[in-house]
């Protein structure tokens, strides 16, 4: 064996064993964390919703492979042309200006390489606007900058969350500019639906454990879902460039028990049971308002409408024993 070949064995045992100490510590790189951003990961944090498993599901299984074949389909082309139609291979270059054929396959190709991405992009499209009937429900408002969270259904009124301060959050052991002092608390295994929102100008609201991404816009009120297939605490960030404090906008749901979510609404001063139908998981106060029929301008019908309505509850054997006051817009009594 001669010198050359020599060092090229041993440069190719070299590569080899580089390569199997890369591959072998890979798991170590890749063990992602749960409900955070992993150091060196490479990967989407793991899913802890059903809307995210759907999406890492297209993510790997559709879009990288497509991206992957173009990536070595243009780079095979370049090489090609580079080495075959160079000066020196191709010293009298041809004197055609098209080629009708490859004109076709270029704008053919692709169209049908997008429509197979949209079919499954629209299936996961729907999944995220088709909400099971919720149990709960969550509003979420952005600020410049913090988050502001109420409870409809349980009656907690809105409360502000503030990122944590460094020092605290050290001495706490949390994660630095995700970890807040007022999180989110729903209970596991139940569909939360949130209504996000903003009072001054565009934000998001975004966790990618649950693949969540809405835009929360001044004077709209935007709808996503998600249930939380296991307890823990799970990080996000307003992902739209709000200001000059954008950064420092986390998100911070904690998944408890049902217990523990029920503790925790008594503490905030709500209930877990409704005080009326319109609290009821699945519809606010808001909604059964909105399906009301208008009240007029005429005093004399709302008054009536109010007296006949107290009379009804009075005379009903199940009415509480407030239902006796006067209907919203009627005239209290001299």
């Amino acid at each position: 064996m001669g010198l050359g070949t020599r060092a090229l064995s041993t440069a190719g045992g070299m590569i080899a064993s580089a390569s199997l100490a890369v591959f072998s510590a890979g798991p170590v790189w890749a063990q992602d964390l749960m409900g955070q951003p992993t150091d060196r990961g490479l990967g989407l944090q793991p899913a802890a919703s059903p809307l995210k498993h759907e999406a890492i599901w297209f993510h790997d299984v559709i879009l990288m492979p497509v991206i992957v074949g173009i990536c070595l389909l243009v780079l095979g082309l370049l090489a090609w042309i580079v080495f075959r139609y160079n000066a020196k291979a191709n010293p009298t270059p041809a004197k055609w200006s098209h080629n009708t054929a490859v004109e076709i396959i270029w704008t053919v190709l692709p169209v049908m390489i997008l429509v197979g991405i949209s079919l499954f992009s629209f299936r996961l499209l729907f999944a995220y606007h088709d909400m099971p009937t919720p149990d709960m429900t969550v509003k979420a408002t952005g600020n410049q900058w913090n988050w502001g969270y109420e409870y409809p259904d349980q009656g907690v009124a809105e409360y502000i969350s503030n990122m944590l301060p460094e020092d605290e959050a050290r001495a706490q052991n949390v994660p630095y500019r995700l970890a807040v002092d007022e999180p989110i608390v729903v209970p596991v295994g139940k569909t939360v639906r949130v209504l996000v929102t903003a009072s001054d100008v565009i934000h998001s609201f975004a966790l990618p454990a649950f693949g969540l991404k809405t835009d929360a816009v001044p004077g709209r009120v935007n709808e996503t879902w998600f249930r939380a297939e296991r307890t823990g605490i799970f990080y996000g960030q307003c992902s739209e460039l709000c200001g000059v404090d954008h950064a420092f906008m986390p998100i911070q749901i904690n998944v408890v028990t049902e217990a523990e979510f029920a503790a925790w609404v008594v503490s905030r001063g709500g209930s877990m049971t409704p005080a009326t139908a319109a609290e009821a998981p699945g519809g606010t106060a808001a909604q059964v308002a909105a399906n009301a029929p208008a009240a007029t301008d005429a005093a004399t019908p709302v008054a009536d409408t109010g007296a006949a309505a107290a009379t009804a509850l009075a005379s009903s054997p199940t009415a509480p024993a407030a239902s006796t006051a006067p209907a919203a817009g009627a005239p209290a009594a001299q």
